[in-house]
């Protein structure tokens, strides 16, 4: 597809600044619930490393994956033409993300002598991600294992540069974390509902059809029942306004899920990107409220 052709709507895809933008955008709402108040650097670097792991996630499909491969979209195309600009970028990308942890934010990030910093378990859990990915190029099966590791990893990222500004809590103060918690199978809902319309849409069987209906369903359904209850737990009510969010967006996927048929695979994978978004306004104006 020559750039010239591309709809406005699709560039930020195959930009990969979608997931940049929902991560800013729900780390808002994390500080927002938890702080009131998050400096731009924050959401600055938090930008910059998604950009630069979704940059390097889709060089490494474009290596790997057969040039046949119907997982290979537009987006891959493009990364393909431009790989070697992309490259020197994400390069230039990570080594600022590397000075902005360093020199820039705070250094619970990094982490103190009196406890661990929020920065390793998600390396770590960046890394065991890339070595599933790299383990299961060839393999055409939805990776429902590695979609639920990359719906945690990025809430974890996400949530982690507003919880280290939390006084006395911790790594594992956040990875108890109902907010957290929810956002990731939130994430994960969305990571693999992509791979179910992908995979539906490529058999007639309408049984099998039914069968990845009823996957991302169930899911959905208890995503939203985890956000009403969380909702209801929050005494204080100040949290309450996340997890509206939450359940807003998984209205949004499960009627995304309904219409699917009405929309090409690459407005699908855009509108499962706003179907995130899209709850912000609502969220600031419940908080604002309170």
């Amino acid at each position: 597809m020559a750039e010239r052709r591309i709809p406005l709507w699709l560039w930020p895809n195959l930009l990969s600044l979608d997931a940049p933008i929902v991560a800013v955008v729900w780390l808002a709402m994390f500080a927002r619930v938890w702080l009131g108040y998050l400096e731009w650097q924050s959401y600055f670097a938090l930008g910059l490393a998604v950009w630069v792991i979704y940059v390097v996630d889709r060089l490494l499909d474009v290596k790997l994956m057969h040039a046949d491969d119907p997982r290979l979209g537009p987006r891959h195309a493009f990364v393909k033409r431009n790989q070697k600009k992309l490259g020197w970028m994400a390069l230039a990308a990570g080594l600022g993300c590397v000075f902005l942890a360093f020199f820039v934010l705070p250094s619970r990030l990094i982490g103190l002598p009196t406890e661990i910093g929020y920065l390793l378990p998600a390396c770590v859990l960046t890394f065991v991600f890339f070595s599933m990915n790299l383990a299961s190029a060839g393999n055409p099966e939805i990776p429902h294992l590695r979609n639920l590791l990359a719906g945690v990893i990025f809430s974890f990222g996400t949530a982690m540069l507003a919880h280290m500004h939390i006084g006395s809590e911790g790594v594992f103060h956040l990875l108890q974390s109902r907010e957290m918690l929810c956002f990731a199978l939130l994430c994960t809902v969305n990571i693999s509902a992509i791979h179910f319309w992908e995979h539906s849409r490529q058999s007639r069987d309408e049984n099998y059809q039914a069968a990845h209906e009823l996957a991302l369903t169930l899911p959905l359904a208890v995503l939203g029942a985890a956000s009403i209850l969380s909702a209801g737990m929050d005494e204080e009510t100040t949290g309450r306004p996340f997890f509206y969010a939450v359940l807003i967006a998984a209205a949004l996927l499960f009627i995304l899920n309904r219409q699917r048929q009405r929309f090409s695979m690459d407005a699908l994978r855009v509108l499962a990107d706003v179907a995130l978004v899209a709850p912000f306004p609502v969220f600031w104006l419940l908080s604002s409220s309170r």
